[in-house]
């Protein structure tokens, strides 16, 4: 699989996807951003895809103007988008989209029957059946990219033919602000929030790490992935980020993948799965890391966990409306319009005041993520 499609190029996700691609020698079949001109420009120029998109239409414009000198066609527009997809000639997407907008490609590339590296959970959370149902239809496979759904599903590779998973032990840093107590969160800062420990990612994501919200995502996320219910996905607070995940067999034997905290390991092995190639990633020292400790997560001092918990045991829209009032709460607090404590509140509230509506379509998806997103961003401005 030597001609990747990047969507999402510009960010964190797709940055690295780049590190691994140039390491390896493989070329992109064609690249996606939002609105960041510049960097793809350079990304462009470095890698010379046939096909690049911008969804924002004003960034699009200016960039067909910097590379008509290029052989590179620019599309505008998330139709631009889908119909990359359509068009590309790529061996494997990587999905570095970020939220609901990752969906729809996501979908197109299944449906072309191609395996889809996947770092965009969001779609899996909301209409994860849908794509699974899509992926089995058309023949296209879904390979994990967030380190710790990778971590599981490399273990998985050891499990016998009848599989025998008993649990899944889902590994987190605890954040920046593990053993804080509840007064403590009201007082920090979306620049606090943002040192995370260990990882370097994009700031929506950093923030729900800090909430341990990702967390909870990464559970519904496990769910849809693993087909194993909620209660048998464990949390365990893992602050070194040495192991990114275990799998607990029924005969209680526990299988973990270790590494360094470094994205690049989870994003190679989804594009050369079942194989492994040689990595840009240092190799793991565990003689200088001498220790690694564990502790059960504080749900009190950070519920966002439960939350994600009862919305996936309720399924249906609960996990789109977690998800939708999410993404406004942080946005919030990052323009710092609420304080760090009132994200998860906020995102309580919009889910115990959400009408249930079982196995919905995708049209209802949409229309449920708009309405929660409106709806939080009028109660946030009446705090």
């Amino acid at each position: 699989m030597n001609k990747i499609l990047i969507l999402g190029s510009t960010g964190s996700i797709g940055r690295q996807t780049i590190s691994v691609l140039e390491n390896a020698g493989w070329t992109a079949a064609g690249l996606s951003a939002h609105r960041d001109v510049d960097r793809i420009e350079e990304q462009i120029r470095a890698l010379k895809p046939p096909f690049a998109v911008m969804t924002d239409p004003d960034a699009a414009a200016e960039l067909k103007r910097r590379v008509e000198d290029t052989d590179t066609v620019v599309f505008q527009g998330s139709d631009g988008l889908l119909k990359m997809i359509r068009e590309a000639d790529f061996d494997i997407a990587v999905n570095g989209i970020v939220g609901m907008a990752g969906t729809m490609p996501f979908l197109e590339a299944l449906r072309r029957g191609k395996p889809v590296a996947v770092a965009n959970k969001e779609s899996l959370v909301t209409a994860g059946p849908i794509i699974k149902e899509e992926a089995k239809r058309f023949g296209g496979k879904i390979l994990p990219v967030d380190s710790e759904h990778s971590a599981i599903f490399q273990c998985l590779q050891a499990a016998p033919p009848a599989r025998r998973l008993n649990k899944i032990l889902l590994t987190a840093s605890g954040g920046p602000f593990f053993g804080k107590t509840k007064a403590d969160l009201h007082a920090v800062t979306p620049q606090d929030a943002l040192r995370h420990p260990s990882w370097k990612m994009g700031a929506k994501i950093t923030v729900d790490c800090a909430t341990m919200m990702n967390k909870g995502l990464e559970i519904m996320e496990a769910v849809r992935l693993f087909d194993l219910p909620e209660d048998r996905i464990e949390v365990v607070i893992h602050r070194e980020s040495i192991i990114h995940s275990m799998v607990e067999f029924d005969d209680h034997s526990v299988l973990a993948q270790l590494g360094l905290p470094d994205m690049r390991v989870a994003i190679q092995y989804a594009l050369t799965y079942p194989d492994r190639l040689p990595s840009p990633v240092e190799s793991l020292d565990l003689t200088k890391i001498a220790t690694l400790t564990f502790a059960r997560p504080d749900t009190e001092v950070f519920p966002a966990t439960e939350i994600c918990r009862a919305a996936i045991r309720a399924d249906g829209i609960y996990p789109t409306v977690v998800n939708a009032a999410n993404e406004i709460a942080v946005h919030a607090f990052l323009a710092g319009n609420i304080p760090f404590d009132a994200i998860t509140d906020i995102v309580r509230r919009q889910t115990e005041e959400a009408v249930p509506v079982a196995n919905p379509d995708l049209e209802t998806i949409f229309r449920y993520d708009a309405e929660t997103r409106e709806k939080t961003k009028r109660f946030i401005d009446t705090l």
